[in-house]
């Protein structure tokens, strides 16, 4: 992985080193133009440097010959070499331009050293007239050399005179080089600035993005940062925090409807049990009673009676047992069967109902009192205000997954708006049963927390009469308490 450090080192040597590049042509750039110059006034001085030691040999030889002391022989023989010295340096100095003037200039210093050492062989002989001659040749030579030695000059000026402007515009060159150089060095550095800072700044901008939406509440926006380097673990672990974040609030959110569920339950069941207790008064005198009014109605030859007052007994034990238990489909229809025997013997031929349960449903578990009301509003509603009665019907089938439970009517109906608020939960009133107490609306939500689903019943109603159907599934019910 590629550190920040990694790439600020890296940014760091690139610039050290194109700067340094700069330097050291700059640096080479000089030294040719120093090294040019050096060389023109090397060739002047080696020239000005044989005038002068031709010049120095002739008057160290004249003081020789004047006072024969030995300095002065030793100095004669010091500038001697000069010159000899300066005339083997003379070769590096040809070119076509002066090689003529150079091999005659170099043939008058050969001269001058011959005359000079004839002049002193034939000085320690004692032929002064010869020693005499021979130096007089030796000094006209030296002024032949001064002589020549300016011509050179000026044909050394000559020759340069052409290479100077080329030495200028070579300088000029470097200069205008080394400023293009450096505006391409500044380009090049600007460019990797700009792209290490944006290798920064883009992933902070990410961030602090996505920062602002979680503090939002939009857990959704992921951050996607490709860096390889800090900014990318740290893209990671925030993402997985904004995950685990919308997790935990997800989580606390179910769990906050499942306690507003439970609660709401409680109330409902609270509600329920205590509109249950409204009716219990002393219910084991009332037990006691009725079977004794049963007991009597049989031994008076009234079997009807009989038969009605242990219906109406059924019905209050079922009805007065907790409701905070499920019951099984076989208590609800039997609890029917004992609702159906009352209004039976109430409305006789006015009133027709047919139950049909498929055997294996009959162990099926439900929230209690849950068919009764839908029967209870069924009479009210489509029986009870009509001379001519009428029928229900209740189906009972295994659908597999579900049980499926149908209750009809032939009433009138129910209009639209109000099978809407029945099922939204939005009715203004509410619908108490003949014997429970207890509203459809009531038992729509009861039914809708048990299973923890809002689609368990469905109302359909024309002016043929009107038909619940309930969907429970096997799998997924709540226990009561």
């Amino acid at each position: 992985m590629k550190t920040i450090r990694k790439k600020i080192m890296f940014l760091s040597v690139v610039i050290w080193l194109i700067i340094t590049l700069v330097w050291l042509l700059m640096i080479y750039s000089n030294q040719k133009t120093i090294e040019k110059y050096n060389e023109i006034l090397q060739r002047y001085m080696l020239i000005e440097h044989v005038s002068q030691s031709s010049q120095a040999s002739i008057n160290a030889l004249n003081e020789y010959f004047v006072n024969s002391a030995e300095d002065s022989k030793n100095r004669y023989a010091g500038f001697s070499r000069e010159l000899k010295d300066a005339q083997n340096k003379l070769l590096g100095l040809r070119n076509p331009n002066n090689y003529l003037s150079l091999m005659n200039y170099d043939r008058m210093i050969a001269s001058q050293l011959e005359s000079m050492d004839l002049a002193v062989s034939f000085f320690h002989h004692k032929t002064d007239a010869k020693a005499s001659f021979h130096f007089d040749e030796a000094a006209k030579t030296s002024k032949y050399i001064s002589e020549t030695t300016l011509s050179l000059i000026s044909g050394e000026l000559t020759t340069y005179a052409d290479i100077y402007p080329q030495m200028i515009q070579q300088s000029n060159d470097v200069k205008m080089l080394s400023f293009a150089t450096l505006a391409a060095t500044t380009f090049i550095i600007l460019l990797f600035f700009y792209k290490f800072s944006n290798d920064i700044t883009e992933p902070i901008l990410t961030l602090t993005v996505a920062a602002r939406e979680i503090s939002r509440g939009n857990f959704e926006r992921s951050v996607d940062i490709r860096t390889d380097d800090e900014f990318q673990f740290l893209a990671n672990t925030f993402d997985r925090m904004r995950i685990n974040l919308k997790n935990l609030i997800a989580e606390m959110r179910i769990k906050a409807q499942v306690e507003h569920d439970l609660q709401e339950h409680k109330l409902l069941l609270k509600e329920s049990e205590l509109r249950s207790l409204q009716s219990q008064i002393n219910p084991h005198f009332l037990f006691n009673t009725l079977n004794t009014l049963a007991k009597k109605a049989y031994l008076e030859q009234a079997r009807e009676t009989s038969d009605l007052i242990v219906s109406v007994s059924d019905l209050l034990r079922y009805h007065l047992k907790s409701l905070g238990s499920p019951a099984t489909l076989r208590h609800e229809i039997k609890g029917l069967e004992d609702y159906f025997a009352i209004q039976k013997a109430r409305f006789e031929e006015r009133v027709q109902y047919s139950i049909q349960v498929d055997e294996e449903c009959l162990s099926f578990q439900v929230p209690s009192l849950t068919l009764q009301p839908f029967v209870e509003n069924a009479f009210i509603h489509a029986i009870e205000p009509y001379e001519e009665g009428g029928s229900i019907a209740i189906r009972i089938r295994d659908e597999g997954a579900n049980i499926r439970i149908e209750i009809a009517d032939n009433g009138p109906g129910i209009p639209d708006d109000t099978v809407r608020s029945i099922l939204d939960g939005n009715r203004q009133t509410e619908y108490k049963g003949h014997s429970t107490g207890i509203g459809i609306d009531n038992v729509i939500r009861r039914l809708r927390l048990f299973y923890g689903m809002s689609d368990v019943i469905r109302i359909g109603s024309d002016h043929r009469g009107t038909r619940i159907l309930l969907t429970l599934p096997k799998e997924g019910g709540h226990s009561f308490g």
